[in-house]
């Protein structure tokens, strides 16, 4: 069905498969405020009767099916509406909804509040855990009790009066600052529009950046453009963004883009400046109300590393790769130097020389690998290479439930015949609604307690959104090499939600995972697109039908690695800058924050940051989604997936029936457990010992810079 039947409150609705009737939400007040006000109502009064009943045990014994099922049932009834709504905000943005979010989140917040600090709950929980039942409870029930433990103190339920008032309204404001944020980096996003129609000022840049600077003309009113003729629009949207910076020979757009995107959302009414700093103020006062120095041990309080482990693990990969960063740079600027560059080597320069420098030493770029990856075959060679590695299969089920957008695909899992999972797919760039990245959510997680009338269990349901490059005229859409990175990346944290054969469902699939643990599966994925065999299977021109060449697919190999000390030292800039912020940051010693994250760059950076240089304006990793005080999770998890890929090598990655084993031992313990099992013994129940950074250093071509 594309469309299940016009229902009153679709919000609070569902089709048989239990997903959302993404068709019929729209974005007015009157529709969504009024929908999840309803809820909300509905949520406070079955809280108010789960308090009363734990309460009543009067400090007996609390039963598993009194305390935990009623709640599993409240928090993810909140939680699947609510992130309707949060979905549709970042794919289909409209003022509407963020007037409709912005009104009810107040409330939405208030209940979260109430429901993580609530005393009958925590007692109740407590009880479980003293009691004489405790023994006898599965590895994944004590999780799940000892996570709601820990999150109840980390959310303030042992604080009392001011404090907790205090408290309290420190969310809600830390709260409506990360929407303000998020809007705000779209907003500077879409405020860019630079349009060219000097033929010469394009000089460089490929076809497929002016046929969608075309297509981006177009759709801006410039009616009569063309490819070849212009007028082309360019955005600061990372597949208008990224052809500029590599490919543009007129350097003055360059630094013009290049200035722009490092300013986004660093001035006037959208300036997230204030934002950040107030932000970094409310984390640590909150830090302080828990009992701990600083606001990244809050967070640390609830990943595998301490904050001393994360740092340590930062500072041993900053070793190994600063001198080949340094290298790195030096080679550019004699690179740029021997080919008639005179001037000095500028920000808006590296990238674009470090790109003419591969093409010159491995003779492959973006452009010439593009028609080998049309997307329709990338999925296709995604879907055998699952098959392959853990005996699933993927087939198209477009029409069996609603979409947001005409583009997004639905897909079904199944293993020995039976549906395991389903997934929705929004692959292309929107840049005038749709936030930029790439991410994977759940929309409804695997549960026995929540199933469907007539099943044993509830099946998982994945969103997965990329931002590639639309089609363009009648072809498909042609992807850079590092989009398919990117696919296979967000493809290995769906089949961590959608192949869990957890059935407790507040530790399924994603949930109860360790942050730093999260991207094991994801990073791991990539490192097939680097699998000969995998490749080959897949990448074929999409006009011919003729399969990469070998001497392509070892360019890629032997490019695998160029600049891996600065693409490493990058990322630990990002992560050291974050974790800094987040434990030693002083305003009234360090200055602002542009001055605290030169001070880091002094040690990461080799090119040091521009003055006017924003950034931190649109980190919206850490300033509006998740990973405060955790970025340096990337970096933790691919020590983790290095290694479990090396599992992989060890047996034979040209034996398909080692391959095969390995990936059904992966499959029943990463991908399988969920968070039901603490994630140090999954990886040594999958590897058999525990992790090293030898692989990761090995893979990076960083093991002889770190001897």
């Amino acid at each position: 069905m594309a469309s299940a039947a016009a229902v009153e409150k679709p919000l609070l609705a569902q089709t048989e498969l239990c997903t959302p009737l993404y068709d019929q939400v729209k974005d007015t007040t009157s529709q969504v405020v009024p929908s999840l006000k309803e809820l909300l109502g509905e949520l406070n009064e079955e809280l108010t009767a789960l308090e009363k009943d734990v309460g009543a045990a009067g400090g007996g014994p609390v039963s598993w099916e009194k305390l935990v099922v009623p709640l599993e049932k409240i928090v993810d009834r909140l939680g699947k509406t609510w992130s309707v709504v949060t979905h549709l905000k970042a794919v289909c943005d409209t003022k509407e909804l963020r007037d409709a979010v912005e009104e009810v989140q107040p409330e939405q917040v208030a209940f979260s509040l109430r429901l993580s600090q609530s005393e009958p709950l925590y007692r109740g929980f407590k009880a479980i855990k003293e009691g004489a039942e405790w023994e006898t409870l599965s590895e994944a029930r004590k999780r799940i009790v000892l996570e709601n433990l820990r999150d109840a103190e980390l959310a303030g339920v042992a604080l009392e009066g001011d404090d907790k008032k205090k408290f309290n309204e420190i969310q809600q404001e830390l709260s409506k600052l990360s929407t303000k944020f998020s809007n705000n980096v779209l907003d500077g996003t879409k405020a860019f529009v630079k349009t060219i129609t000097d033929k010469a000022e394009v000089d460089g840049l490929p076809a497929s950046a002016l046929a969608l600077a075309s297509q981006t003309a177009i759709s801006k009113g410039h009616e009569g453009s063309t490819p070849e003729e212009g007028p082309w629009v360019f955005t600061l949207d990372i597949p208008s963004y990224l052809p500029v910076m590599l490919h543009a020979k007129n350097r003055s757009l360059r630094e013009e883009t290049y200035k722009a995107y490092l300013s986004r959302a660093s001035s006037g009414d959208i300036d997230n400046t204030p934002v950040i700093d107030r932000v970094l103020e409310l984390r640590k006062q909150m830090a302080q109300l828990l009992g701990y120095s600083c606001y990244a041990d809050v967070s640390l309080a609830a990943k595998m590393a301490n904050l001393d482990q994360a740092k340590q693990l930062l500072e041993e990969l900053r070793m190994a790769s600063y001198d080949a960063a340094k290298a790195d740079m030096e080679e550019v600027k004699a690179f740029a130097k021997k080919n008639g560059f005179e001037e000095e080597l500028r920000h808006w320069d590296v990238n674009f020389w470090a790109e003419r420098m591969r093409e010159a030493k491995y003779d492959v770029n973006d452009e010439i690998l593009r028609p080998y990856f049309p997307l329709p075959q990338v999925m296709e060679g995604l879907f055998e290479l699952v098959n392959k590695l853990f005996g699933i299969q993927v087939e198209a089920a477009d029409g069996m439930t609603p979409v947001w957008n005409k583009d997004v695909r639905f897909f079904k899992i199944s293993k020995d015949g039976k549906p395991q999972s389903y997934f929705y797919y929004d692959p292309y760039s929107r840049p005038e609604e749709k936030r930029g990245g790439a991410w994977m959510d759940e929309v409804v997680g695997r549960s026995k307690v929540l199933a469907p009338e007539g099943s044993e269990v509830r099946l998982p349901i994945a969103h997965m959104v990329c931002n590639q490059s639309p089609p363009i005229g009648d072809s498909p859409s042609l992807m850079t090499f590092r989009e398919v990175e990117t696919l296979f990346h967000e493809f290995g944290h769906a089949l961590q939600h959608m192949l869990t054969q957890q059935e407790e469902g507040l530790v399924a699939g994603i949930r109860g995972v360790e942050w730093d643990a999260v991207e094991l599966p994801s990073q791991f994925m990539e490192n097939w697109c680097y699998h000969k065999r995998t490749l080959l299977g897949f990448a074929k021109h999409y006009q011919t039908g003729e399969p990469l060449p070998d001497e392509l697919y070892e360019k890629i190999v032997a490019a695998k690695n160029y600049r891996s000390g600065t693409m490493m030292m990058r990322q630990l800039h990002f992560a050291c800058t974050d974790l800094g912020l987040h434990s030693d940051y002083d305003p009234g010693v360090h200055g602002s924050i542009y001055d605290f994250e030169n001070t880091i760059a002094e040690k990461t950076m080799i090119l040091k940051p521009l003055p006017t240089d924003r950034f931190l304006c649109s980190f919206s990793h850490i300033f509006a989604g998740g990973y405060a005080a955790g970025y340096y999770s990337y970096k933790w998890a691919e020590v983790l997936s290095a290694d479990a890929f090396s599992a992989f090598e060890d047996a034979g990655l040209e034996d398909d029936a080692k391959i095969a084993s390995t990936g059904v031992r992966f499959r029943d313990t990463v991908l399988a457990l969920g968070g039901g099992k603490a994630p140090e013994l999954v990886f040594k129940e999958f590897r058999g010992r525990d992790p090293s950074t030898e692989p990761l250093l090995r893979h990076s071509g960083l093991t002889a810079a770190s001897a």
